[in-house]
């Protein structure tokens, strides 16, 4: 058994190089990226503002520890703050989304001085101790236990459960916008906004996992801007550095000035930094959010419509260019075959629904081209 074998599921096709949307095995075919990244690659593969920039940061220096200040660190600190939802303008920065959600749990009981986290069912906010307990799917805790405890779950998008569980001795409430690996789930209109009032009458912190939705993903450079709310904490990564590994997790200042005492040797290393400034540079210059609304709205639609037109659809959902299909047979075997007989490589988001997660520069062009083949295959 190989080391990837025993970390991840192999699968039947070796990826050599990456171009804009598209990727290329090590036979020369070229596959269409609807998801095979899970959401890292908003600017598309092997961007060269990206590649540029670390190319010329990893020349100049590779590393130095966090406490010492490095100009790249610094200009992305401070772009983070101007790009923050609301005044979560105080950054910590890790390597990956469940570190990022690791931080906001520790951060969050340290402000408060509370224990009590209320999580939703069918989360997932990473994998790490902290972040797994407040993840809902029993597969992914098998023999790990015992983990982190004081963890309550709530049905998802239950506005009356939510009043019910968050209380005195609530530390945070964490919630995804779109729930991403539980089915690509929108919050109800107005959920968002409850959790905020429920979470400021006990005093307890409101988290936003932005993992998956952040970074212009659903169409708002953050997801919860356009629900019209500002959380304490929102935490982002995946796309963040299109690629190199970058999470962030941005606090309001309560939050910031207790947040205890929390490190990480690798915490904002140089090269990263670089990749994280040009990415985020490069996507609010060229409008990408605006582009995966405007394709992501037509996309959904077309979408919509081959599903009145096959009848083996039963829902479309999703919010800018992060979109769910439910199909009425598994998600895996029409997985399969988008790949292995057209070049579309897509996610599944738990046994029946496909999740495309394409990068933000794709075209309608593109998704005609998704629209297609999932009509063949269905």
């Amino acid at each position: 058994m190989s080391g990837a074998e025993f970390v991840f599921g192999s699968k039947p096709i070796d990826i050599d190089s990456g171009s804009g949307v598209t990727l290329t095995d090590d036979e020369g075919n070229d596959y269409l990226d609807f998801g095979a990244s899970y959401a890292c690659a908003p600017l598309g593969h092997s961007h060269p503002d990206v590649t540029d920039a670390v190319a010329e940061q990893a020349a100049e220096l590779t590393y130095v520890q966090g406490s010492y200040p490095v100009d790249v660190r610094t200009s992305l600190y401070d772009r983070v703050a101007a790009l923050a939802p609301g005044d979560c303008e105080r950054a910590w920065l890790a390597n990956s989304g469940t570190e990022a959600n690791e931080a906001a749990l520790k951060f969050a009981r340290h402000a408060t001085g509370r224990s009590k986290i209320v999580a939703t069912m069918q989360a997932f906010h990473g994998r790490t101790m902290g972040a797994l307990a407040a993840t809902w799917k029993d597969e992914y805790k098998e023999g790990f236990g015992p983990l982190a405890g004081d963890v309550e779950f709530v049905p998802y998008g239950d506005f009356e459960s939510m009043t019910d569980a968050v209380d005195e001795e609530t530390a945070a409430v964490i919630v995804e916008p779109i729930q991403g690996e539980g089915g690509v789930n929108p919050a109800p209109e107005g959920y968002l906004g409850h959790v905020r009032d429920v979470t400021d009458e006990a005093g307890a912190a409101f988290i936003a996992d932005e993992i998956q939705t952040g970074v212009g993903r659903t169409g708002d450079l953050w997801a919860v801007e356009g629900a019209g709310v500002t959380p304490d904490i929102v935490t982002a990564a995946k796309g963040i550095a299109n690629g190199l590994p970058m999470g962030v997790t941005m606090v309001r200042e309560w939050i910031a000035a207790d947040a205890g005492n929390h490190g990480s040797t690798f915490s904002g290393g140089p090269v990263p930094c670089a990749a994280a400034n040009a990415t985020l540079e490069t996507l609010v210059a060229e409008d990408l959010p605006g582009n995966a609304a405007d394709v992501g709205a037509s996309f959904r639609e077309s979408l919509d419509a081959l599903a009145d037109e096959t009848g083996a659809i039963r829902d479309v959902r999703g919010r800018g260019l992060m979109v769910g299909v439910e199909v009425k047979t598994g998600a895996n075997p029409v997985i399969g075959q988008l790949a292995m007989n057209h070049g579309i490589l897509a996610l599944p988001a738990g046994r029946t629904v496909v999740r495309f997660l394409p990068p933000l520069t794709v075209t309608e062009e593109h998704t005609a081209q998704v629209v297609e083949a999932l009509r063949d295959v269905l």
